[in-house]
């Protein structure tokens, strides 16, 4: 039998413990601070708007990365 590619919770909510919460806060003020550097110290323009969208879906990613095992399933 063939294996999902996809863990069967990838597209449900998994609501985040307390330990969680305060870790994902954590990564999306490193990932704010680092985009307020990017913002002040490059120049504008659609290589800048890029960095600074890239910079956000990293912290998005990070987000699931504190949820979920390697494999898809969800992280307790």
């Amino acid at each position: 039998m063939k294996t999902p590619a996809l863990h069967e919770s990838t597209f449900g909510y998994l609501k985040p413990t307390e330990e969680q919460m305060v870790k994902m806060t954590d990564m999306r003020n490193a990932a704010a601070n680092y985009a307020a550097e990017l913002e002040h110290g490059l120049p504008d323009g659609p290589d800048k708007t890029y960095i600074l969208r890239k910079v956000r879906e990293i912290a998005m990613w990070a987000n699931v990365c504190v949820t979920r095992e390697a494999d898809g399933s969800p992280r307790g």
